[in-house]
C-alpha cells in the first residue's frame, strides 16, 4: 500500500517600479503597453505591462497594469504553470501604499494561474490618469512607483511504499440492498397532504401538515402538540407575525433560509430595515452582508438619504456606532 503527502508552501517576493516622465509614456497609442522590464521574485521572472493610456481600443482615462510570467529561469522553476497571488500599490512620496490606490488577486478569486509567456493577469482599471494626477499626491517630478508583491504557491509531494498483509475478501452477497427511499416517501407525502391533521394559516394562505413529523422537527411543535397544554388540538394555528413566530418555533434551517434569501434584496432603500431586523433576531450572516454593503462605496451615504436609517438609528443605536467606528478605522 501507498501513502503520500501534499505540502503545499508559499514563497513571497516584492519588487517596486518607478516609472519615470510620465507625461511622455502618455504618447504611446491606446491599447499598447511599454514592457517595463522583467523582475526576480518568489523563483520566477515576471514581465511587468504598462499601458499608460489602458488597454482598450478606444479612448480611456485609465491606467492598466498586468504582470506576466516569464520562460523558467535556470534557478530550479518547473517549466508549467504556476498558481500566484499578487497585488499592485500605488505608493506615495513616504514610500507607503497610497491608501485606496492598491488592487490585488485576492480581491477577487485569490491565485491566478500564469502560463510561461502566454498568459497575463492584472488589472485594465488600475487607476485613473486624473486621478494619479490631481488626487493621489502620489505624482512627483513626473514619476510615480507602483509596488508589486507576488506570492507563488509551491506544491511539493511525498511517496511512501508500505507493504501490508493483503486484506481479507469481503463475504459474497447474495441480496442487493436498495438504498433507503424514505426521504422520497416523506417528500411525497408532503406534496399530497394525505393524513394532514393540522393547517397552517399565514397571510391568508393556508398549508396542510402532519402533527408527527411536525413534531419531530421541532421541539417546541412536540410541546404544542403533544405537551400537557396542546395549545394546537384544534388542528388549526393562525400565524399572525412570522418574523416574530420563527424563533418561538425553534425552527432554526428556516430561519436561515430567509435570512439568506433577505441578503438578495439589500440596496439602499432597505438596507437599514434589513439591518435592524438581523440585529433583533440574531442573524449574524445577514448583518454581515448589510455592513459590507454599507462599507462599500457611498452606499452609506444614499442610505442615510432614502431616510430608511431612522428605524436603525431609534431602535439599534449601537450598531450605527459600530458602522461608524468600522469606517473610520479603515
Amino acid at each position: 500500500m501507498g501513502s503520500s503527502d501534499l505540502v503545499p508552501r508559499e514563497v513571497f517576493g516584492s519588487h517596486v517600479l518607478t516609472i519615470h516622465s510620465y507625461t511622455l509614456t502618455r504618447g504611446v497609442i491606446y491599447g499598447d503597453f511599454i514592457n517595463a522590464g522583467t523582475f526576480a521574485a518568489a523563483g520566477h521572472d515576471w514581465p511587468i505591462l504598462y499601458y499608460p493610456n489602458g488597454d482598450f481600443s478606444k479612448k480611456t482615462d485609465w491606467i492598466s497594469l498586468y504582470l506576466k510570467l516569464h520562460r523558467p529561469t535556470t534557478h530550479g522553476a518547473a517549466a508549467g504553470a504556476v498558481k500566484a497571488r499578487f497585488r499592485f500599490s500605488l505608493l506615495g512620496v513616504d514610500g507607503r501604499p497610497a491608501r485606496g490606490y492598491s488592487k490585488g488577486s485576492d480581491d477577487g478569486a485569490g491565485y491566478k494561474v500564469f502560463v510561461p509567456m502566454t498568459t497575463k493577469q492584472g488589472f485594465r482599471k488600475f487607476i485613473r490618469r486624473d486621478a494619479l494626477a490631481w488626487k493621489s499626491g502620489c505624482l512627483l517630478h513626473d514619476c510615480f512607483s507602483v509596488r508589486c508583491d507576488i506570492t507563488v504557491l509551491n506544491v511539493t509531494y511525498k511517496h511512501r511504499v508500505q507493504r501490508v498483509a493483503p486484506a481479507a475478501a469481503a463475504p459474497e452477497r447474495f441480496v442487493v440492498m436498495p438504498p433507503s427511499s424514505v426521504d422520497r416517501d416523506l417528500g411525497g407525502l408532503l406534496a399530497s397532504g394525505k393524513g394532514a391533521d393540522v393547517v397552517f394559516e399565514v397571510a391568508g394562505e393556508t398549508f396542510a401538515v402532519h402533527r408527527n413529523i411536525l413534531a419531530t422537527r421541532s421541539l417546541v411543535f412536540m410541546e404544542e402538540l403533544f405537551g400537557p397544554t396542546k395549545d394546537m388540538a384544534t388542528g388549526r394555528v393562525h400565524v399572525h407575525d412570522m418574523a416574530v413566530r420563527r424563533p418561538w418555533y425553534s425552527l432554526e434551517r428556516l430561519k436561515l433560509i430567509c435570512e439568506d434569501n433577505l441578503c438578495n434584496y439589500i440596496e439602499t432603500s432597505t438596507v437599514g430595515t434589513i439591518l435592524t431586523l438581523a440585529e433583533q433576531h440574531g442573524c449574524y450572516g445577514l448583518r454581515k452582508a448589510c455592513l459590507q454593503f454599507l462599507m462599500s462605496g457611498n452606499n452609506l451615504k444614499a442610505a442615510i438619504q432614502t431616510g430608511g436609517f431612522d428605524h436603525l438609528t431609534n431602535s439599534c443605536p449601537s450598531v450605527l456606532k459600530e458602522l461608524l467606528s468600522k469606517l473610520t478605522i479603515g
